[in-house]
């Protein structure tokens, strides 16, 4: 029942969640007016901070901060402690999920391809490009919890995915009280909106047997987000995700054009127009306009409601990693991780979840009766066991 969930978090800024609800005017103002006191009274963590690592628009309300821990290995232990007391505040017996909805960070210039060296380079405190999205994750896995990476920043990596399977963390003595309980690591970006569209329809142009040409998009809104993007070292991480959604699709011929733009006035109201050019029959041009409005920040949020609620099913299922980065593809525009190379088109993700759903549905034992039989069949075969035998084997 998602209508027990628990529900908290961290935050950079001090404004407390019904006055900032108040302040970005997303919400009917009569609907604010009912919610403001009660949200105003639930607590905000600090947050962990690298003020490198966000746009300089960002750095003056930067107050809420975690500043008695210096060293990375300090921060992951004060994040952990955070999120024990979470669960033991709000008697949480459920599976929990860590979902970054933060500010987008700038690209971390380092590369670790093992969970080993991630959490060495954090125990050492190596002078390393670490961002607080890394620590966020690490922490959660540590403690047995999802991490969703809504933002476009490369928080994702082999080494990440390493430290959230079950096998590596039943072995890691490097922490005290390390968790064993499934856990999930998912992203990239949440792929709420404009960008949901524009994969469905040209999902739909090649269905037609058009050939996709040039795809030229711009959106302009006046939220902190996109205030955030007027950074050059953000952005890029924003335009990594947004130029790469049709990748899996190898569309070498494809001319995919991206701008972004802050116009404060429209706040959170999202305006995006977008043209689809392709070729037909014969060669001959055919054209596609498309104009959406929607206010940007309430698209997101069914969906780190659907992230939950996934992650909390499969954990109860203990379904692996790989299925579960798979079937929540459709989440994000560019699926990392365990989901690299999902096909981008929106049907296409939709059947990775019905599948993994067959399949975790289906139990374990339908599976296993099938390779058991496989196994019995060779026994038979190879004179070790009789058929007597073997019927009570599968009848087991």
């Amino acid at each position: 029942d998602a209508g027990k969930a628990a529900i908290g978090g961290w935050d950079v800024r001090p404004t407390a969640l019904g006055d900032a609800l108040y302040e970005s005017r997303v919400l009917d103002y009569d609907l604010v007016r009912q919610v403001r006191e009660s949200m105003n009274a639930m607590p905000i963590m600090k947050g962990v901070y690298d003020a490198s690592f966000l746009g300089e628009t960002q750095h003056p309300t930067a107050t809420h901060i975690v500043t008695e821990t210096p060293t990375f290995g300090a921060k992951v232990e004060h994040l952990r402690n955070d999120i024990r007391t979470f669960i033991r505040d709000n008697e949480v017996d459920g599976h929990t999920t860590v979902i970054w909805s933060a500010s987008v960070e700038r690209p971390a210039n380092v590369n670790f391809v093992s969970a080993e060296s991630l959490l060495g380079a954090i125990d050492n405190n190596d002078e390393c490009d670490i961002s607080p999205s890394m620590l966020y994750a690490v922490a959660a896995a540590l403690e047995g919890c999802s991490f969703v990476n809504g933002g476009s920043q490369n928080t994702l990596s082999p080494a990440m995915s390493e430290l959230f399977e079950t096998s590596y963390r039943q072995d890691l003595k490097l922490y005290e009280k390390v968790s064993t309980k499934p856990a999930y690591l998912l992203g990239t970006d949440f792929k709420a909106g404009q960008t949901k569209f524009k994969t469905a329809a040209v999902e739909y142009i090649r269905s037609l047997g058009l050939k996709p040409r040039v795809i030229a998009s711009s959106n302009h809104l006046g939220n902190n987000d996109m205030l955030n993007l007027t950074s050059k070292k953000t952005v890029e991480a924003k335009m990594r995700v947004k130029s790469n959604i049709f990748g899996p699709w190898d569309e070498d011929e494809l001319d995919h054009q991206v701008r972004v733009m802050y116009t404060k006035f429209m706040l959170d109201e999202k305006r995006d127009v977008v043209e689809y050019t392709s070729l037909g029959f014969l060669h001959c041009p055919h054209t596609m306009l498309t104009y959406t409005r929607c206010m940007d920040s309430v698209l997101c949020v069914p969906l780190m409601v659907d992230a939950a609620i996934w992650c909390d099913y499969f954990a109860r299922m203990d379904a692996q990693s790989s299925t579960v980065a798979r079937a929540t593809a459709y989440l994000f525009k560019v699926p990392e991780g365990a989901a690299t190379g999902v096909d981008p088109g929106f049907f296409r993700q939709m059947q990775e979840l019905e599948q993994a759903l067959q399949y975790v549905t289906s139990g374990p034992s339908l599976r296993d009766k099938n390779e058991v039989k496989a196994l019995v069949d060779k026994g038979m075969a190879a004179g070790i066991i009789t058929a007597d035998q073997a019927s009570s084997l599968l009848a087991l």
